[in-house]
């Protein structure tokens, strides 16, 4: 069983809007997301929405996920990932987690997925000695992911207690793209041959 959670609970502050429906290739971006997690062979898709929730959730129609809402979404991320743990089925040998501002194609997902191993607490991809998103993180660290708290750093913190169980899958700079302006989303849709 593999599990995931999509981080879509900010306010999108530097963008303006709610970088979920954003445009990406004809529909919003979260519709993109899950969609690649799905092709990819993840299991389950768990959305955690926060802010305009009710808007997002109705314009993302019927897609295959599970959507929970953090009605403290202003308290930071830590909150959304504890939120979005223990909706995961407790069977689940692997957890994506993703942003929803961190577009990756299912080819991308999925070979990070075959990167990770049992033997691992998760697998990061990495480039240039930087590692990036999304994360693979072992089913066993449910429990930790919904304790945290940003104090303790958040997904951070609990990959921090595992550092010596961390496997990395070397890639390219793809692994480092984040959609936070209206500039690195032009730049984005360029590079997925997506730009008018």
């Amino acid at each position: 069983m593999i599990s995931s959670i999509v981080l879509s609970a900010g306010m999108s502050t530097r963008m303006g809007e709610p970088k979920a429906l954003l445009d990406w290739g004809g529909e919003p971006l979260l519709s993109y997301q899950i969609k690649q997690l799905k092709e990819a062979g993840v299991d389950e898709v768990i959305v955690v929405l926060g802010h305009v929730a009710d808007d997002i959730h109705r314009k993302i129609g019927k897609l295959p996920c599970r959507v929970m809402l953090n009605p403290r979404f202003q308290m930071g991320r830590a909150g959304s990932l504890r939120i979005g743990a223990k909706a995961v089925n407790r069977d689940a040998e692997a957890i994506v987690i993703i942003s929803v501002d961190q577009p990756r194609p299912a080819s991308f997902i999925g070979e990070l997925l075959r990167a990770h191993t049992s033997m691992s607490a998760a697998t990061r991809p990495s480039h240039g000695g930087h590692t990036g998103h999304p994360v693979v993180v072992a089913g066993r660290l449910r429990e930790e992911m919904m304790n945290a708290t940003d104090e303790t750093d958040g997904l951070k913190g609990v990959l921090r207690a595992h550092q010596a169980e961390l496997a990395e899958m070397e890639t390219d700079d793809l692994c480092h793209l984040d959609v936070n302006t209206r500039e690195e989303f032009a730049a984005a849709k360029a590079r997925f041959g997506l730009a008018r």
